[in-house]
C-alpha cells in the first residue's frame, strides 16, 4: 500500500510523494490523505524505477518530465536544462522594460521566452537555440501553451542576422570548465553550462554582438554567476553598452548584468 512503499523508498519523503503520484495519476494530497490505499503491481514497479533514477542523483523535474517556472508548466528532458526560480529575475526585469520585440539566446525549454510572451501578448518574440532537441522542448511547450513564439535554430545571433530588437535577454552558459559543481550537474545538457575557461566565453560573444542587434535604446540582459557580476559589467561597457547594472535574486546574488544600446 502507500503508506508502506513510501517508507521503503530510501529517499526524501516530499520527493517520493511527488514520484508515487506521478506513478499513480494520484494528486500529490491524494497520497497523502489515502496512505492505506492498494498499490498494483505495475505501478509500484513505475514507481520503485522512479526511485532508483532519483538515487541516482538524475534531478525530479527529469523524472517527472516538468518543471514550473513563474506559473507555466513547462515540459522539460535532458535536452534542456532545468527552468530555476533565480532565473525569474531576468524575467522580471525584461517585463518592466516593456518591449515590443524580443529577442531570447539560449531558449533550451523556451521559459524565458514564454513567460515573457505570455506576460507582454502585444510583443513580437524570437528565440534562438542550437540544439535542434531542445528546440524542439521549446516548440512543444510554445503549443501547449498556446503562445506564439518565433523559434530559430542557429548559434546567437546568426539566425537573425540584419534584425533589431528592443530587448535581447539571455541566461547563457556560464559556468567555468572544471568548477566542481558541474559534477551535481551532470545529468543536464553540459553545452548548456560550461562557458571556457573562465565562464564568460558566451556572455563575451553576445556582448559583443549586441549593438549590432539593439534598436535605439535597448537593452541587453545577461543571468551570470555568483561573483562575475564585474566582470560582466566590464565586458558590456567595452562593448560600448551604457547604463550598465547589476541586480541581485532573492538571495542578494549579483545576478543579472545588462546595458543600453
Amino acid at each position: 500500500m502507500i503508506r508502506e512503499a513510501l517508507a521503503a523508498s530510501g529517499i526524501d519523503a516530499r520527493e517520493a510523494r511527488l514520484l508515487l503520484a506521478a506513478a499513480t495519476g494520484f494528486s500529490e494530497s491524494a497520497v497523502v490523505a489515502f496512505p492505506e490505499r492498494e498499490i498494483a503491481r505495475p505501478v509500484f514497479e513505475k514507481f520503485a524505477s522512479f526511485v532508483q533514477r532519483r538515487k541516482g542523483e538524475e534531478p525530479i523535474a527529469y523524472i517527472l518530465g516538468r518543471k514550473e517556472f513563474y506559473g507555466l508548466e513547462l515540459a522539460v528532458n535532458p535536452a534542456v536544462l532545468i527552468p530555476r526560480p533565480e532565473t525569474e529575475l531576468l524575467v522580471e526585469l525584461a517585463l518592466e522594460r516593456r518591449p515590443s520585440s524580443v529577442l531570447d539566446l539560449g531558449t533550451g525549454s523556451g521559459a524565458v521566452a514564454l513567460t515573457i510572451k505570455q506576460h507582454l501578448p502585444a510583443a513580437k518574440v524570437a528565440a534562438v537555440e542550437s540544439s535542434a532537441a531542445a528546440l524542439a522542448v521549446a516548440q512543444r511547450n510554445a503549443v501547449k501553451h498556446n503562445l506564439e513564439v518565433e523559434f530559430l535554430h542557429g548559434q546567437w545571433f546568426h539566425p537573425v542576422a540584419g534584425r533589431r530588437f528592443d530587448l535581447v535577454v539571455s541566461n547563457p552558459p556560464y559556468v567555468a570548465a572544471g568548477d566542481p559543481h558541474l559534477a551535481g550537474l551532470r545529468h543536464e545538457p553540459q553545452s548548456a553550462l560550461v562557458a571556457g575557461i573562465d565562464g564568460l566565453d558566451a556572455i563575451r560573444e553576445i556582448a559583443h554582438k549586441a549593438p549590432a542587434h539593439l534598436a535605439p535604446g535597448g537593452w541587453l540582459l545577461l543571468e551570470h554567476g555568483l561573483g562575475q557580476a564585474q566582470a560582466v559589467r566590464a565586458i558590456l561597457a567595452g562593448a560600448g553598452l551604457e547604463t550598465v547594472t547589476t541586480w541581485p535574486d532573492l538571495a542578494g546574488i549579483a545576478r543579472v548584468t545588462g546595458g543600453k544600446g
